[in-house]
């Protein structure tokens, strides 16, 4: 069951990448990267349970890292609406596509 747990965690790494790198929206990647860290912590909680016995170290890692994640998404969905309000856009200069010469 272990290696379920992992190659779900994989993918949702793979896909939380995918997500970052291909999306120019800002909001969207602040979930890519909640996606990513979904993923690491589902790895961490597959590999902490291999001998059967949950490890309680990991699961307090877990706890605390979903306690920060939640943290940073509220200052990052913060600094998106700031940025969005100040110039009137949600993507960063450098990635829109729509600007001509």
């Amino acid at each position: 069951m272990t290696n379920v747990y992992a190659l779900s965690a994989a993918a949702l790494i793979g896909i939380g990448f995918y997500g970052l790198i291909a999306s120019s929206h800002l909001l969207r990647r602040v979930i890519a990267f909640n996606v990513i860290g979904s993923g690491i912590f589902l790895f961490l909680g597959a590999f902490a349970s291999r001998s059967g016995l949950p490890d309680p170290v990991a699961q307090a890692l877990i706890i605390t890292g979903i306690v920060v994640a939640l943290s940073a998404s509220a200052l990052a969905v913060g600094l998106v609406v700031a940025h969005a309000r100040a110039s009137r856009r949600v993507v960063l200069p450098e990635d829109d596509t729509t600007v001509g010469p």
